[in-house]
């Protein structure tokens, strides 16, 4: 049989590419192909990388000022880079959350260093980040400048836009200008209020409530202050996917980008449809499959693939809290926990290979009553 194993990463456990590796060696019976899937954020750059993109290293400025390396993919005039390598949290020093004065300048770096590799087309897979930013590190890696009332820089980070005062864009790069730019991101919501980035995603950063007021009222400022030199972009404040990734989304916007969610993005990258359609059975999965993953993390996204293509498909994760009714709602003919076999997290997290390798021994056992339509 054709198994096609497309698996997003399992969160401080295994990347996606080591998860699918270690379900095809127990899969001893069948032609086994795997591809890496994201939904935009961490694992964007392996799917181009796993499809022939080459991979280039750049020293950017960290979420909190640190330099830190950096990887994206290039080919040809493409490039992918993720955020969450340049200003996400898992580069944090030492883990510690700083919502107030994390930035996004490293991301506006690595669109730099794209374009300095002649990128005319570069995909922004965003997730996992640790500023409230609105973007303005962005912009700033990019050559903007932004002054307070004594005509000084303001410090990096989503508080300190409350001084902001002027927003010079007469030193941004120009090549953006000619570059088609995709925002891969899933989320929808605008920059500012009750659905937007410090509201929603800002608690997940480290901020309290008083924070959350604090850097809502200060993207705020911030958008108004903005649109004197960039006419329009307070209806960008509300666009869809604005208040992702901590408003770079709304800075991703400001440049001129388009949104495309994130898992149809890397979709379209690895050619996934097609490579689902030649399969018998497709197996996919994530560290938590839970009801945050039905909203359009990657595995929903190759369910929906494998079922318009008519195509079984079985779902493999750290745990799970989907009811079976929802399980089979979401197309998935099976659903194998690492919970079921070890209860212990520290155990499950540190042993997933193992207990994923188990997993692909059962399956490899079952597949063909699998893709009959049974569920063994």
């Amino acid at each position: 049989m054709r198994i096609l194993i497309a698996t997003d990463k399992f969160k401080g456990s295994l990347t996606g590419p080591e998860v699918a590796d270690a379900l095809a060696s127990g899969l001893t019976d069948h032609e086994v192909e795997t591809v890496p899937v994201a939904d935009g954020g961490e694992g964007t750059v392996d799917a181009a990388l796993a499809v022939g993109f080459t991979e280039r290293r750049v020293s950017v400025t960290g979420p909190t000022g640190e330099s830190v390396a950096a990887r994206f993919a290039v080919n040809g005039g493409e490039a992918v880079i993720e955020m969450a390598a340049a200003s996400g949290l898992d580069v944090l020093p030492d883990g510690t959350p700083a919502p107030l004065t994390a930035t996004s300048r490293g991301t506006g770096e690595l669109i730099a260093a794209a374009l300095d590799a002649g990128s005319t087309r570069i995909v922004i897979g965003v997730g996992g980040s640790a500023n409230t930013d609105g973007g303005a590190g962005v912009l700033a890696g990019l050559g903007a400048r932004l002054l307070d009332a004594d005509g000084a820089e303001i410090p990096d980070g989503g508080a300190a836009l409350a001084d902001v005062a002027d927003v010079d864009v007469s030193g941004l790069d120009p090549r953006v200008h000619d570059t088609e730019i995709v925002l891969a991101a899933d989320v929808d919501n605008p920059l500012l209020g009750e659905r937007g980035a410090a509201a929603v995603f800002g608690p997940q950063k480290g901020a309290s409530d008083e924070d959350v007021a604090t850097l809502d009222a200060a993207l705020a400022h911030f958008v108004d202050v903005l649109s004197a030199a960039v006419p329009g972009v307070q209806d960008l404040a509300e666009a869809a996917g604005a208040g992702a990734a901590g408003g770079v989304g709304f800075a991703a916007l400001v440049l001129g980008a388009h949104r495309e969610p994130g898992t149809a993005v890397v979709q379209k990258l690895t050619d996934l449809p097609a490579k689902v359609a030649d399969a018998d059975l497709v197996i996919t999965g994530e560290g938590s499959l839970d009801e945050q993953s039905l909203g359009g993390k990657a595995p929903i996204g190759v369910a929906n693939a494998a079922v318009d293509a008519g195509v079984p498909v079985i779902a493999v994760c750290g745990r799970t809290t989907l009811s079976d009714e929802a399980a089979r709602d979401a197309g998935f003919a099976a659903v194998y926990a690492l919970s079921d076999l070890e209860s212990d997290v520290a155990k499950s997290m540190s042993g997933a290979a193992e207990l994923l390798h188990r997993i692909g021994t059962t399956i490899n056992a079952h597949a063909e009553a699998f893709a009959e339509g049974a569920t063994p």
